[in-house]
């Protein structure tokens, strides 16, 4: 299992599109992936889970990782949310 913290900091969160972006990105590893807020985790390559944590700017939140690619999912989740999405 691979976790990081990583803050959200784009004004608007995971809303839609970013959220989108997301769950594709997640949905390129075989890992299985969870996202956390707070006490909730929900799976990453959920649209309607990611989108029910209302994640918005300045959200400090944890990516989880658990296969043989963890540790490259995490990073890249990571990364993207670190881009700011394109935004």
């Amino acid at each position: 299992m691979f976790v990081k913290e990583v803050t959200v900091e784009n004004q608007v969160g995971l809303h839609a599109r970013p959220a989108t972006f997301f769950i594709q990105t997640a949905n390129e590893y075989k890992s299985s992936i969870w996202v956390e807020k707070e006490e909730r985790r929900v799976n990453a390559k959920s649209l309607l889970g990611v989108l029910s944590l209302g994640i918005v700017g300045g959200t400090t939140i944890r990516i989880i990782a658990d296969g043989a690619d963890e540790e490259t999912a995490v990073e890249g989740l990571v990364k993207l949310v670190n881009s700011g999405f394109a935004e």
